[in-house]
């Protein structure tokens, strides 16, 4: 018997959506700018206070060799985890999974070819690049005959986070449209995890999706699951709150 979608890439309908959310987001940052700008212009100027600094922190001098404070730990920065070998983070695949056709044979997944899986593949690929993506570590494996489960981490330049956050806020609000506003992460702000409607059409079997999208400083993560029977609630949060640990 055929089955619907089983045992390909499930589909990320997300290009558009994300593309029109960063446009938004722009336009709102220049409108105000301009606003304030031009309220600004018309107060008189104000003086600066004196400076005051009679205690700083730091040494007027480099300490001497050996002195030196340690560097921080990999827990203490979480930098220093997320700058190495980013593949190293992914989940390992349970025992007795198999890797299915379309994991990358080094790990790593080509900004194209993740954009292709979007609705709009071009307005995917121009945002990834615009918001300075690094590079996206990926894994997937088939447990059973059909379910399948694939995991990405998303890294981009900005260190700040902000180009992450808004990368996985984008995929949450397009989410929300099919599966309501999710179940919340547990050690994660903004993350949500999802079970999608069931897919079903005459001669295929069900189609069921469960999916997790969240971010941790400048990574950004998405979880899919998919399978002909049901996925649990139990199953896709303990995915989530897994990896969110590696990171």
């Amino acid at each position: 018997m055929p089955v619907s979608g089983a045992t390909v890439r499930p589909p990320r309908r997300t290009g558009r959506t994300v593309a029109l959310i960063a446009v938004a987001a722009v336009l709102g940052i220049v409108g105000g700018t301009a606003v304030g700008y031009g309220v600004q212009a018309q107060r008189e100027p104000t003086a600066l206070p004196a400076l005051n600094q009679p205690d700083l922190v730091y040494p007027a001098k480099p300490l001497p060799k050996g002195q030196e404070p340690e560097p921080l730990s990999a827990a203490r920065d979480q930098g220093l985890r997320t700058e190495g070998d980013l593949r190293k983070l992914l989940l390992a695949s349970p025992a007795g999974a198999k890797r299915t056709e379309w994991t990358p044979a080094d790990g790593w997944l080509s900004v194209m070819a993740y954009a292709e899986d979007f609705e709009q593949p071009s307005d995917a690929f121009e945002y990834l690049v615009r918001n300075e993506v690094r590079r996206i570590a990926s894994t997937s494996w088939r447990t059973g005959r059909y379910k399948t489960t694939q995991i990405n981490l998303v890294q981009f330049r900005d260190d700040s986070g902000l180009s992450a956050a808004e990368h996985a806020d984008g995929q949450r609000r397009f989410r929300t449209e099919d599966s309501g506003y999710g179940q919340p992460i547990k050690g994660s702000a903004e993350g949500r995890t999802y079970l999608l409607p069931v897919d079903r059409k005459a001669g295929y079997l069900d189609f069921y999706e469960a999916r997790a999208v969240f971010h941790r400083g400048d990574v950004m993560v998405e979880i899919f699951v998919s399978d002909t029977k049901k996925i649990s609630q139990k199953e896709i949060t303990s995915l989530a709150e897994r990896q969110l640990e590696r990171l």
